[in-house]
């Protein structure tokens, strides 16, 4: 008190001599708080009023401290619910129906493999999400249909995809028969990764965001899961029968951050109006490596739809072991050398197709991150720096460090200091997101195998036990790179027939290189003539002389090897199966077609026999038969259907019988011409010239139909394209379906 006086009585003396001029002017502003309080303090009740203005200011700060702390508690609680109200709007205003796409393994006949225990457990924590969630396997193993009615409606197989020969689906052929189905997210992940509850939160919250979106998240590798989803419940036990809390291992999993590898990337999208990206996706065999990468890279490069990686937010698991019973499991291991082709092929498709080889490209782009910090997730762009946040009504905004000013004073200031905490939480994220980067594999000339020759690991007698029926029969098609694509739509269309038997011998290094990548059992003729012209290799020509005569060697070559052989050139049409008809004629028996196309004279007339197809089966006659037709046409400057014919049936037809047959008489061989009416060639009845060749054959009751007796490459696929029996489409490399008129 003693120093407040002394102030007070210097402040007066100093204050006297001025004291009219400042009074004159009503300048009371700039007077001290000490002259003031000396000038009227005898009007003043309290003497102590400095004191108690400086207690005032502690306690108002002490108050809105107190508030603050009040509510940044309130506020994280408000955040929790209003995230699970902005989920459950999201779900209530669009109800999206989930649809799950994967390819699982077949199921092993034996004893179960961990891969059967991930597979069971992880599609049906897919089913317990939520009943607005469907599953589509993709398979055509009978294990897998089995396991699907085990599962309920909601689960179903789809066959209706392209497959190699191996049964290994192709990746461009899940992508493009997912688009087809009706529903609002679709999601493309692997068979053995679990899901759990915050994977649907994670989806809703992207539908808030009112944009086309592309969702990416890797899974969480466990080396050991003790835990079992009994049924198709909700809740997941551990073995002694506790019952887990799905919310603690949730954020046990994202803490952890142990990431599986980019194979089993999980990707998610909406339905949207914008594709996923730009150009096509190359035939990459599912599973085999870099299909994945590839597609959010191209997403990404697109720049189409906003690309979020999920990965600190989403807690999937793929389970090394799993299960009380894991160490009872077996693990099935596939052939090494098996492996190495597979992804040889993808790996040089990577190099080819896509911006994946071009590191440059992928600087400039990378997908937001979705964090979570106080219960909320916000979308980060880490090139620009610059944070996002969603309203179910709005859509995405920006997270400015600027307040609105259209706020009251109290809520700016609580957005600032709103905005500083998110800051220290997403400085902290980005410590722990070191750990994780989502970085497609760079593709250069230096990676391994990017250059390498491919080449199937089966030599052709591994070959044909592979893929011969039960009756020791092969079908067999001979083609060149000019071929290519009338090959791929007469092996679309033994497909769509479940003809599995057929293999492909390759006149060149380029179609036995493509065949390959289209997953054919193909394998290349070591003795096949060289400079096989594209445009200029039919009927006629030298270069059919040359290549028709590869045909007649190999099969000869098949048919010691104790193997029934079907031979069909790719431009043969098959309306169904022939072969059940071609063995019901015996042994010693050669079945061909008849390229008479006179309905008044005898099939079997000299010259008549096509060599186009045929059937004959692995018994000594046979052999011998088609071992002196062979050494025929290598004598011959014609080709090889000449020889047939006056080999078979003699010269002039010496050895004819009756109007549609021949014998040979030295190895008591029948040829039977085939009835025109079941396999009419390419002039017969004009079919080829029908408004509806398709309709008219299927009246006539053809099993084939030869797209023969026309000149030239090119006529001959315009004819067979224009008249609708066509089954391929070069454009993306996959055998037509019907799904593919299904509007998009």
């Amino acid at each position: 008190m003693p120093l407040i006086v002394a102030a007070a009585a210097a402040a007066s003396a100093k204050a006297s001599s001025a004291s009219s001029s400042i009074i004159a002017n009503g300048d009371l502003a700039n007077l001290s708080t000490p002259t003031r309080l000396r000038r009227h303090r005898r009007h003043l009740p309290f003497k102590g009023m400095p004191c108690l203005l400086s207690s005032f200011g502690c306690v108002c700060l002490l108050f809105f401290a107190f508030n603050a702390s009040i509510y940044f508690v309130l506020n994280e609680r408000l955040n929790e619910k209003r995230l699970r109200l902005e989920v459950s709007d999201a779900a209530h205003l669009d109800r999206p129906k989930i649809v799950i796409f994967a390819a699982p393994r077949p199921f092993a006949s034996g004893k179960p493999s961990l891969v059967d225990a991930r597979q069971d457990a992880a599609v049906r924590s897919w089913l317990a999400l939520s009943p607005d969630v469907s599953v589509v396997l993709f398979a055509q193993h009978p294990s897998i249909f089995v396991f699907a009615r085990s599962l309920g409606p909601r689960a179903v197989v789809d066959s209706s995809i392209d497959f190699t020969f191996m049964g290994i689906p192709f990746f461009h052929s899940m992508v493009a028969r997912s688009h087809t189905f009706h529903s609002g997210v679709s999601v493309l992940m692997d068979a053995e990764t679990i899901l759990l509850p915050d994977f649907l939160s994670v989806l809703y919250y992207a539908q808030t965001l009112k944009q086309d979106w592309f969702i990416i998240a890797k899974p969480h590798y466990v080396s050991y899961l003790p835990l079992q989803l009994v049924g198709t419940r909700k809740h997941w036990f551990q073995k002694d029968g506790e019952m887990v809390d799905v919310d603690k291992l949730q954020e046990y999993l994202i803490k952890k951050q142990n990431y599986s590898h980019g194979e089993r990337l999980i990707m998610a999208w909406n339905k949207g109006v914008v594709p996923l990206h730009a150009g096509i996706i190359p035939p990459f065999l599912y599973g085999e490596g870099l299909h994945n990468e590839w597609l959010a890279n191209e997403v990404l490069s697109s720049d189409f739809r906003i690309v979020i990686d999920s990965s600190m937010v989403l807690s999937s698991i793929y389970p090394e072991s799993f299960g009380q019973l894991a160490s009872n499991l077996t693990t099935i291991a596939d052939n090494e050398e098996e492996i190495n082709w597979r992804r040889r092929g993808n790996l040089q498709l990577s190099a080819l197709y896509g911006s994946l080889s071009f590191p440059q490209t992928n600087l400039l782009n990378k997908p937001l991150k979705v964090v979570k910090c106080f219960s909320k997730y916000y979308l980060v762009d880490q090139l620009k720096g610059t944070i996002y946040f969603s309203q179910v009504s709005v859509g995405l905004k920006t997270y400015s460090n600027y307040a609105p000013k259209n706020v009251l004073l109290f809520s700016r200031i609580m957005y600032l200091w709103r905005y500083k905490q998110l800051d220290v939480c997403l400085k902290n994220k980005d410590a722990s997101d070191m750990l994780y980067q989502f970085s497609p594999m760079m593709l250069n000339e230096s990676t391994p195998q990017k250059s390498s020759e491919l080449q199937l690991p089966w030599s052709l007698e591994s070959l044909l036990r592979l893929i011969a029926d039960k009756d020791n029969s092969v079908v067999l098609a001979v083609a060149g790179d000019n071929y290519r694509d009338m090959l791929m739509s007469w092996v679309c269309r033994l497909r769509h027939l479940a003809v599995k038997n057929f293999l492909v011998c390759a006149l060149d290094s380029e179609i036995y290189r493509f065949s390959i990548l289209q997953g054919l059992p193909v394998f290349k003729d070591p003795l096949a003539p060289s400079n096989i012209t594209f445009n200029d290799c039919h009927f006629g020509t030298e270069c059919f002389q040359r290549v028709t005569k590869v045909k007649s060697r190999i099969v000869l070559q098949i048919l010691r090897l104790g193997y029934n052989v079907l031979m069909s050139d790719v431009d043969v049409y098959w309306f169904s199966n022939p072969l059940p008809h071609l063995l019901s004629f015996g042994h010693a028996t050669l079945v061909a077609q008849s390229d008479e196309y006179n309905e008044t004279v005898p099939i079997n007339l000299p010259r008549r026999l096509n060599s186009g197809f045929y059937f004959a089966r692995s018994d000594s006659a046979t052999i011998a038969a088609m071992d002196m037709v062979v050494r025929h046409a290598l004598s011959s400057n014609l080709s090889e259907q000449p020889s047939f014919y006056d080999v078979l049936c003699g010269e002039g037809g010496a050895n004819r019988v009756d109007s549609d047959k021949c014998r040979e008489p030295s190895t008591n061989v029948t040829v039977v011409f085939l009835d025109r009416n079941l396999y009419p060639n390419g002039a017969y009845k004009h079919l080829w010239e029908e408004q509806d060749v398709k309709a008219s054959c299927l009246k006539l009751g053809c099993v084939v139909l030869h797209n023969n007796w026309i000149n030239g490459r090119k006529n001959k696929l315009e004819r067979q394209m224009s008249s609708g029996l066509w089954e391929y489409d070069p454009s993306s490399r996959m055998c037509l379906q019907q799904w593919h008129n299904v509007t998009k």
